[in-house]
């Protein structure tokens, strides 16, 4: 028995309209950890989890990377209590090593949802006497719980080398991160920098015993995330419409909690 082509050509077209109102249903597994450090809400590993603010700008290989468009910075702890994320620029320079100099740079959106910590010190070092910060801007600098110039290019292996080429200690400036943000070292006129992290408790202690990194914090978006967790899910978002999403399973998102689909 045959069938006529026109009823064909419907059954073909029913078909197809049928199979495009189907939903589409993609795995949305979010990675929980990279290495040892456990990747929650704002943040994802995964393109679509997390908070769409924070979209790409943590990258998992060996180990976890905070993106910036100066480079790549690893992640050494996220601290979800206080909303901390510390990183360690491996260019920069510390109180054992000697780096060349290079700029600090965070994407504006960056800056503004996760900038350094008030506890957070950038240490320009071996300055010209021409700086900004020793002129016009001097009053960018100030005191670091007691510390001074001195201490870093007589205690630090690294930066006694300052020392010993003009045979006194070059200015040096302890400053904030909006500093670095507007100013780049060519401007500063200061051939090295670094940064120490948990100043308030660094009292009494030398450089050697200072910790060096960035500690940047964070704002936690109000998306309505607490009440997707509740219900089982994980916070994410749409990749192409950017619109938050409750991630529920393999087969099943929703847009708010999971099971609703409102």
């Amino acid at each position: 028995m045959q069938f006529p082509l026109s009823i064909i050509s419907s059954l073909v077209t029913v078909l197809t309209i049928t199979l495009q109102a189907l939903p589409i249903f993609t795995l949305s597994t979010c990675r929980s950890f990279c290495g040892n450090i456990p990747i929650k809400y704002p943040f994802g590993i995964d393109d679509g989890c997390g908070a769409v603010q924070f979209r790409q700008m943590l990258n998992c290989s060996a180990d976890l990377f905070f993106i910036t468009p100066s480079g790549g910075y690893k992640v050494q702890s996220i601290d979800y209590n206080k909303k901390t994320l510390t990183v360690y620029d491996p260019a920069m320079s510390t109180c054992s090593i000697l780096q060349p100099h290079h700029d600090f740079i965070m994407t504006d959106i960056q800056s503004a949802i996760m900038p350094p910590s008030a506890d957070t010190v950038f240490a320009l070092l071996n300055c010209s006497i021409d700086s900004p910060v020793l002129n016009h801007y001097k009053n960018l600098c100030f005191n670091f719980s007691g510390h001074s110039c001195d201490e870093l290019y007589g205690g630090c292996n690294a930066f006694r080398v300052f020392h010993l080429l003009s045979n006194s200690s070059p200015p040096c400036c302890f400053t904030g991160y909006d500093t670095v943000r507007y100013m780049s070292m060519n401007i500063l006129d200061c051939s090295h920098y670094t940064s120490i992290i948990n100043t308030d408790n660094l009292k009494g202690l030398g450089p050697l015993d200072w910790v060096y990194g960035i500690k940047l914090s964070y704002s936690l978006p109000d998306t309505g995330c607490e009440r997707c967790s509740e219900s089982g899910g994980t916070c994410g978002f749409d990749t192409e419409t950017q619109g938050m999403m409750c991630l529920c399973s393999s087969s099943f998102n929703a847009t708010r909690e999971c099971g609703k689909n409102c």
